[in-house]
């Protein structure tokens, strides 16, 4: 029976369908990072999130219920967000062209990265099944991470944020 689970382990390994690393801790950096947002040009994650909070969220993919319903929630609350000084930010394994049509589609007024070599993911420890994002948010204050949600809501994201920038 060993043998069996080891062998599955590994095999899923091997093929990709299953990364995990450790997801980022509280206090920590945000990731020196650069990937290609949605309109084609580099976005570098630290430098976003170096002032101010930014809230960095990771989605499986792009116009599929659950990763709609998440967006909009924060798209909905996006004018009380950004009063609350919150960046927005998406990411999944998408690539460019799916990115620039999904937030075209639902009006996002914030940027969305593609992730498509999965280097973004493996920097924040986001784990990734048969190469979709796990459902994750990280928000950053000044560069540190505040709070992380290791299994973020979809349509209550706007909410949980909102939540944690309220607190004393």
């Amino acid at each position: 029976m060993k043998r069996f689970v080891f062998l599955s382990a590994m095999i899923l390994s091997l093929l990709g369908l299953r990364a995990a690393a450790e997801p980022l801790a509280i206090g920590a950096a945000v990731p020196a990072v650069t990937a290609l947002d949605d309109s084609g040009g580099p976005f570098d994650f630290a430098a976003y999130g170096a002032k101010g909070y930014a809230l960095v969220y990771f989605y499986p993919k792009a116009d599929t219920p659950g990763c709609t319903a998440q967006g909009c929630s924060l798209r909905d609350a996006y004018s009380e967000l950004t009063a609350k000084g919150v960046k927005v930010v998406g990411v999944s394994t998408d690539d460019v062209a799916a990115q620039k049509a999904f937030r075209a589609k639902y009006s996002f007024p914030f940027p969305l990265v593609a992730d498509a070599d999965k280097k973004v993911t493996a920097a924040f420890g986001v784990p990734t099944t048969l190469g979709f994002a796990g459902r994750q948010a990280y928000l950053f204050k000044d560069g540190k991470l505040v709070w992380r949600d290791l299994k973020a809501s979809t349509a209550q994201q706007a909410a949980d944020v909102l939540k944690v920038v309220a607190a004393p």
